[in-house]
């Protein structure tokens, strides 16, 4: 309390020291004088002030160019807010990124007259990365013009949108695959002869290559093509539209196994079994395959080599005339196997849509239930605009090894790859055909960003009944087939805008062939971080 009391006596003191001089009564005597002190100085300050300034105008009219304090800066008087001075700067920003949209588009009018020098596919990129940069500049200038609502014009009247300007590109368009200058030959079956199809090496993608093989084999040999039955190879008619093939040729050229054995009154005579290849294994057929013809009513010779020493490893590039040579017969039945690693005329077989003479995009086809699926498919979850991506991994892993370099990738590396052919291509979704596991693929989602936006993966789901999409393979008992959805897989990818494959699988290959044959092929397809357009290998630049 004390020295609480003492504190604001304290106080007191002070501010009685502060008013000291405060007088406590008014004096006129001593009013008076100070009065006319005050006005002697009042005069003083008036009289040197009048004398002071016309100096100081006379020194700044000299010193400084009184024209730029009215015309250039006037503005830096007039916007003295943080407001005023955003609007100038966005006004200069956009000024600027129109003279640039003007010279970009004059390099676009220009440039591209001379372009003998640089392949099709390096003149494309060109293009695309000049067309992103003034797609780029016209974003810029809508964003900078939003605040004030001006429209899509600058006050130029130069016009925003790339369309009016005439320089629409796309930059993964379609390869033009030249069907009219395909190289083909007829396929015209001899009556009652035929050529047995052997396909036993690999799985579903690998026998179809080998059929579609053995269908020109049987075309150089004039010979109506059997399609083996179900209980010795696959069941065929459950993924492929066999009617198709013969709709597209005109006659009747391949042959289910069913009716060629009721032909044969359910029992045929193979006269000729003949190998294509003779190392490791002679046409791949053990004891096990062979008594399941057996069983099915085939009876046959011993088995041949067509040439003592060709490899599967090794395969080396034959002709028309060696087969025609090696395997022409007068034998009613002929089999030949198996024929998948054969290289015969590959520029040739590889064209798009075939070697063989046809009236249709492509021979082998998906059956029309697939067909229809994947457009639902498609059209439920994907839209018409998507990348594919067979991004193979279980089993991948010792197969990319052995190759120098490496086609094995890890999840960060092969999602920026992706992420670099999602920007490239401007797609929106990723369908994704793949047999990894959850725990790559959920890394692999997290990664492929682009400005700052998730890029969805989509895997077809598990049968939902309340999803139609898949209804028709359901109904007709084709569901959780695993060759039916391996086939639907491959046309969902062969119906994508941009594909991205992997290097070495013969899944990819099918998916390359069908795209080709559709004229769905992309000059942005490739195979995964390697950046090698697989539609250019047979000589497309």
């Amino acid at each position: 309390m004390d020295r609480d009391s003492s504190d604001e006596d304290d106080d007191r003191r002070n501010l009685t020291y502060r008013n000291d001089t405060t007088r406590s009564s008014f004096n006129v005597e001593e009013l008076e004088p100070q009065m006319r002190r005050r006005s002697k100085l009042t005069f003083h300050k008036g009289y040197l002030f009048a004398l002071v300034l016309p100096l100081l105008i006379v020194f700044i009219y000299f010193s400084t160019d009184i024209r730029s304090l009215f015309t250039s800066d006037i503005s830096s008087f007039k916007f003295n807010t943080v407001s005023d001075q955003i609007r100038e700067s966005q006004l200069q920003a956009l000024h600027l990124l129109n003279r640039q949209q003007s010279s970009l588009l004059s390099i676009w009018n220009h440039t591209f007259i001379n372009s003998n020098n640089i392949t099709t596919v390096q003149f494309d990129d060109i293009k695309a990365t000049l067309l992103t940069q003034i797609t780029l500049n016209k974003h810029m200038q809508q964003i900078l013009l939003s605040p004030y609502k001006a429209g899509d014009t600058l006050q130029n009247g130069t016009a925003l949108d790339p369309s009016s300007a005439g320089y629409g590109f796309h930059r993964c368009r379609k390869v033009d695959q030249k069907f009219s200058e395909r190289r083909t030959i007829e396929w015209k079956p001899r009556r009652n002869k035929f050529l047995f199809a052997i396909c036993l090496s690999g799985q579903m993608s690998n026998h179809l290559i080998c059929l579609e093989k053995h269908m020109f084999f049987a075309a150089i040999l004039n010979r109506a093509l059997v399609i083996p039955s179900s209980r010795f190879d696959y069941q065929y008619n459950r993924v492929l539209d066999i009617e198709h093939i013969n709709d597209c040729i005109g006659k009747k050229v391949v042959v289910p196994f069913e009716d060629f054995m009721k032909l044969k009154k359910n029992h045929a005579h193979i006269d000729k079994f003949i190998c294509y290849f003779s190392t490791p294994q002679p046409c791949y057929m053990d004891e096990e395959h062979l008594k399941k013809l057996k069983s099915l009513g085939i009876s046959m010779g011993k088995l041949e080599a067509a040439w003592k020493n060709e490899d599967v490893k090794n395969p080396s590039r034959k002709t028309v005339k060696d087969v025609v040579e090696k395997f022409g017969s007068d034998d009613d039945v002929i089999a030949i196997g198996d024929v998948y690693f054969a290289d015969v005329e590959r520029d040739w077989v590889l064209q798009p849509g075939g070697p063989i003479a046809h009236k249709c995009k492509t021979l082998i086809e998906p059956s029309k239930l697939i067909l229809l699926t994947a457009e639902r498919f498609i059209q439920t979850f994907l839209g018409s605009n998507f990348i594919a991506l067979h991004f193979r991994r279980h089993g991948f892993l010792k197969f990319c090894n052995a190759k120098k370099p490496s086609c094995f990738y890890p999840i960060p590396q092969a999602a920026d790859c992706i992420t670099r052919m999602v920007e490239r291509a401007n797609s929106p979704v990723i369908y994704l055909s793949t047999d990894a596991a959850g725990s790559e693929t959920g890394l692999l989602q997290s990664m492929i960003m682009l400005n700052g936006k998730t890029i969805p993966l989509v895997k077809r789901p598990p049968r939902n009944s309340a999803e139609k999409w898949d209804a028709l393979l359901y109904r007709h008992g084709l569901e959780g087939d695993s060759q039916v959805e391996a086939m639907l897989d491959k046309t969902i990818c062969a119906m994508a805008s941009v594909f991205i494959g992997a290097s070495g699988s013969t899944f990819t290959e099918d998916i390359l062939r069908l795209r080709k044959d559709w004229g769905t092929a992309s000059i942005c397809d490739e195979y995964l971080c390697q950046g090698e357009n697989p539609n250019f290998i047979s000589g497309e630049e």
